[in-house]
């Protein structure tokens, strides 16, 4: 029987290695669904005497995307964003993470702005509480402040289809 022991332990490890070979990173679960959204109250990027918090948002199904002017992975999202903005009937708050304020203004002035609007969040501290692992995420928020989904990565029109709309349905929305 001893001499099983490494060949069991090997195979154990193997099917431990199989099994996260086969997860996609990009889905990386969030311990925040279901619980309430972090509260925050920071200043608003173009309007820096208003602040904005989530609890403004109550009664409202809304979106919370993490962005920065740096970030070439929200460059590719930000088409599909400014395009959902003008569809769909639900408001998208940009958190600007990491970012310096005249250089996200001039990337929304240059690539257009979904965002009704955005705020600020220069060391991270937001993003901290919100389990930020990477620029662009989005957090699909219910109307009692709830968040519902949380995407690491890109919107792309597939994921809205896939991941976004049936939420939103459920949701009422």
């Amino acid at each position: 029987m001893k001499r099983f022991i490494p060949f069991i332990v090997f195979v154990v490890l193997a099917v431990f290695f199989y099994v996260g070979l086969s997860l996609n990173p990009r889905e990386v679960p969030s311990p925040f669904i279901g619980k309430p959204a972090p509260a925050f109250s920071q200043p608003q990027l173009f309007e820096p005497a208003k602040s904005f918090a989530p609890a403004d948002m109550k009664g409202r199904v809304w979106l919370l995307n993490v962005w920065a002017s740096w970030c070439a992975a929200c460059r590719d999202e930000h088409p599909y964003l400014v395009e959902l903005s003008q569809k769909q009937h639900l408001p998208i708050v940009g958190l600007n993470y990491k970012d310096q304020p005249d250089a996200a203004k001039a990337w929304l002035a240059q690539l257009g702005n979904p965002y009704g609007l955005s705020v600020v969040d220069p060391e991270g501290r937001v993003g901290i509480d919100y389990g930020v692992y990477g620029v662009p995420e989005t957090y699909l928020i219910d109307r009692d402040g709830v968040i519902r989904h949380k995407q690491t990565g890109p919107i792309t029109p597939l994921i809205w289809q896939q991941k976004f709309e049936p939420l939103l349905k459920e949701l009422g929305v």
